[in-house]
């Protein structure tokens, strides 16, 4: 995308983890940013800090054509960052219907609105639509890392829907020009994520242990690899997009490291201190876990020069020092 760097950002999804890292960065850089999202964080939120109160808040559902059309219109956007969606793999399974609701339906009626006004001349901008490296689904160790023309074969209704969604946006370039860049954005994490997340999960059980004085470790599947990354680098890489990305293109956001569940466990015992026993809990089992996800990011780096500036140790000691910040 071409031109000078854009300064009026409309993020959906905006009191989200990564919504919040997204509008303190922008905020921070000198944006004009408007948030969209069922509700404003609270006002000491410790992800925005002080950035909280320059987010103009528009409180509504993704699903409400009214709620996205009031936040396009109020905040005339050069780019809208659409991270609005079901994020959680589990959860998106149990309700199929809500989550192809959030994830699909809402950005082609996003999209939608955005063609409505770019015919009528009155609004072109950028839209960064995330994705998910869920979408390429199984694939063997030899294609590892995987890039962007590897087959996308979803293994769960959350990825089948980001699949989808990115199919939506794809088309509206394609079909009228509106100026989508999509993310396939692999594993990342940061202060602020919910426990429920592997990650927060894992820091927040051993620093439980450490208090407690001991115990073993309990945790899932621990042989999946994952790509993993900070939040900070990975909404770098969405700015960085919304600039230099080019349109009707998908882009991988990854570290092109891939970690074993099993070593993420390991080295958040090494980094609390702790020497104590890692055990399996068929409760914490995902029963569709992929393999192993590990991104090439190569196309990324060549379109933007992003590339990450927090390693995996920089990221668990963060999440060890402000475990107790506020989730989603």
């Amino acid at each position: 995308m071409d031109g000078s760097p854009p300064r009026r950002a409309l993020i959906t999804g905006a009191a989200g983890f990564v919504g919040r890292w997204l509008a303190r960065s922008l905020v921070d850089g000198g944006w004009t940013v408007t948030g969209a999202a069922l509700a404003a964080p609270p006002a000491d939120d410790a992800i925005l800090g002080s950035a909280r109160d320059a987010v103009r808040w528009i409180s509504g559902d993704v699903r409400d054509r009214a709620h996205l059309a009031e936040a396009l219109d109020a905040a005339r956007p050069d780019v809208v960052f659409h991270l609005a969606g079901v994020t959680f793999v589990p959860a998106a399974g149990d309700d199929p219907g809500t989550t192809a609701e959030v994830n699909v339906v809402a950005a082609a009626r996003l999209l939608g609105l955005v063609r409505e006004r770019r015919r009528a001349g009155t609004l072109d901008p950028a839209v960064i639509v995330t994705g998910s490296a869920e979408q390429y689904g199984r694939h063997d160790a030899a294609e590892l890392p995987l890039r962007e023309d590897a087959a996308q074969r979803p293994h769960t209704v959350y990825a089948a829907t980001k699949v989808a969604q990115e199919a939506v946006a794809l088309e509206a370039w394609r079909s009228e020009g509106v100026r989508v860049v999509a993310t396939r954005s692999f594993n990342h994490s940061g202060p602020g994520q919910a426990p429920h997340f592997l990650l927060p999960g894992l820091v927040r059980r051993a620093l439980a242990l450490r208090d407690a004085g001991g115990g073993a470790l309990r945790m899932g599947n621990q042989s999946p690899v994952r790509d993993f990354l900070h939040v900070s680098d990975v909404v770098a890489a969405y700015i960085a997009l919304a600039d230099r990305g080019r349109p009707g293109e998908a882009y991988n956001v990854a570290s092109g490291v891939g970690t074993s569940a099993g070593e993420l466990a390991r080295r958040v015992l090494a980094r609390t201190g702790l020497d104590l026993p890692i055990e399996s809990d068929p409760a914490l089992v995902r029963p569709a876990d992929v393999p192993a996800l590990v991104g090439d990011a190569s196309k990324l780096r060549a379109a933007t020069g992003w590339t990450p500036r927090r390693t995996l140790d920089d990221l668990l000691d963060d999440l060890i020092s402000r475990h107790d910040a506020p989730s989603d």
